[in-house]
């Protein structure tokens, strides 16, 4: 039997960029999404931006792939935008943001079961169904993904709360770095 050393530091990884609240990069997802309230989660910043809400139901959908790739599923795939990102309603009510919340917990826990059932590496090097990658490349890249959304979403709630505050800055009004954004409003740990 193959030792699955780089399996446990794959499920260490996805935990670490999912819900670790000391992981080195800034925030895990879960901190992200801490205080993001449902009408935060439904507002667009500009026309042509992605709610978190539809950041989030993105992230499950690409979750789900990865389950449905590792149970060997060849067709299973995400070809639309309303697979990708949902078709979500304007306004986003409790209960839909709860339940958003609680896909994407169920995707995590579910994929991490997933790789739980391998006894080795061995399959790493396996082609995905459907795909000409391997499972290796799959799931480093979904934790990649994790990093990119979660950045993003933290630029997303920052900007909301600017925006909602009524936030209006003058030249003078800058902060140490020459940014009118952080003069005025708490700093957090993250840059």
């Amino acid at each position: 039997m193959v030792p699955n050393d780089e399996l446990i530091r794959i499920i260490d990884l996805l935990n670490t960029t999912y819900e670790s609240e000391e992981a080195w990069h800034g925030p895990s997802v879960v901190e992200a999404l801490r205080g993001v309230t449902p009408d935060m989660a439904g507002r667009r910043i500009s026309p042509n931006t992605h709610t978190i809400a539809e950041l989030v139901f993105h992230m499950t959908s690409w979750r789900i792939f990865c389950v449905k790739k590792m149970q060997g599923d060849a067709t299973f795939d995400i070809t639309t935008p309303e697979k990708n990102f949902g078709a979500l309603p304007d306004k986003i009510d409790d209960f839909e943001w709860e339940a958003l919340e609680m896909e994407l917990s169920l995707s995590q826990e579910e994929l991490v079961n997933e790789l739980d059932k391998r006894d080795d590496d061995e399959f790493l090097e396996d082609i995905v169904p459907g795909r000409d990658y391997t499972y290796y490349d799959m799931l480093h890249g979904i934790v990649n993904h994790d990093l990119y959304h979660t950045g993003q979403i933290m630029i997303l709630k920052k900007a909301l709360a600017f925006k909602s505050a009524g936030s209006r800055f003058d030249d003078d009004d800058e902060d140490e770095y020459g940014s009118h954004y952080g003069s005025s409003h708490e700093q957090d740990d993250y840059y």
